[in-house]
């Protein structure tokens, strides 16, 4: 198997030069690929860059892990199989850390439960070694094209009374000495909305890629409850807020960061 994948891999050059000649990325992409196969990760890397892509690359599950959730990319070239932390766990941790980031599966385990374990923990696409650079290339190509529509992630917030770092987990009010902390779920609940700034979320929604709860079926107010504690520590009047709005029938909204203006909600329930 990894001989016929090197083999693929040896073929770069033609492949990707007739790839070149069709295409290249109108703007510059980052592409984070984890692969511990020395050899295979070097083909990767070059066919990519090759054709214009900037690429970051680990060689094992603990490097791996702390780029995929601490550098900033475009798409993630995710190996399951990995020394430390396991694409598993490093898939888990994206997703639990920046739900719409695109995620391609990289593995020589086809059976199809495994495949079938990756989708549903969020990877966009899933390729099984030994793959050809030109398959792997028109599936980069189709997960980017998705992705301008998938919000960016979201680091920094900054509205004219507050400052919330989504990275230290705090909220720093100008008028306050101290900063407000904010819980795990607090920080991934506010990082989802600021993600979709402008746009009401469905509790739905939420609940399925914040919490990674399936929705059918389930009645809960855990979502109220966190957006209230989110309120709270925002010292954010849910009747007349400044920051997170709710939208009866719809679900909330984050009001755009930069905005002075308070906002009045006579939908709030």
């Amino acid at each position: 198997m990894k001989v016929a994948l090197l083999s693929s891999l040896l073929s770069i050059c033609s492949c990707v030069t007739q790839h070149a000649n069709h295409h290249t990325p109108t703007t510059m992409r980052t592409i984070l690929t984890i692969e511990d196969d020395k050899a295979i990760r070097r083909g990767i890397v070059d066919a990519l860059q090759y054709v214009g892509y900037t690429v970051l690359e680990a060689a094992d599950g603990t490097t791996g892990l702390q780029m995929a959730t601490r550098r900033n990319y475009d798409l993630l070239l995710l190996d399951l199989v990995l020394p430390g932390p396991s694409g598993f766990e490093i898939l888990q941790a994206v997703r639990a850390n920046r739900p719409t980031q695109p995620v391609i599966i990289l593995t020589a385990r086809g059976e199809e439960s495994d495949r079938v374990d990756g989708l549903r923990m969020g990877a966009d696409d899933y390729v099984v070694k030994p793959f050809s650079v030109k398959e792997l290339m028109a599936r980069v190509e189709a997960v980017l094209r998705r992705s301008p529509e998938r919000p960016t992630d979201v680091l920094t917030l900054q509205w004219p009374t507050l400052t919330v770092d989504l990275m230290r987990r705090e909220v720093r009010h100008l008028d306050h000495a101290t900063a407000v902390e904010l819980s795990e779920r607090e920080c991934e609940l506010l990082r989802y909305l600021a993600s979709n700034t402008g746009r009401a979320i469905a509790r739905e929604e939420l609940l399925s890629n914040v919490w990674g709860i399936s929705p059918q079926g389930v009645t809960t107010r855990t979502i109220d409850m966190h957006i209230a504690r989110l309120r709270e520590k925002l010292s954010d009047n849910p009747q007349f807020s400044q920051y997170i709005v709710t939208v009866r029938g719809r679900g909330y909204k984050l009001c755009p960061p930069g905005t002075s203006e308070q906002r009045g909600n006579k939908n709030a329930s």
